[in-house]
């Protein structure tokens, strides 16, 4: 297991995604089972795209 943040992802993957994300997203801790040297692009954009949605929810719950 391994602990990363999401912004590590987004700068291994889709670094032109990095200006769209607020920082609070990109600080998020994410723990990765198997670690990110074995992480996959479509597996790296569901994680990406997951991170978004939880924190447009605790957005919405304030």
């Amino acid at each position: 297991m391994e602990t990363v943040k999401l912004s590590d992802i987004v700068l291994r993957w889709y670094p032109e995604m990095l200006p769209s994300l607020k920082q609070n997203e990109l600080n998020s801790m994410i723990v990765l089972r198997d670690g990110m040297s074995i992480l996959k692009q479509a597996d790296a954009l569901e994680i990406i795209q997951y991170s978004i949605c939880e924190h447009q929810n605790n957005h919405f719950l304030q």
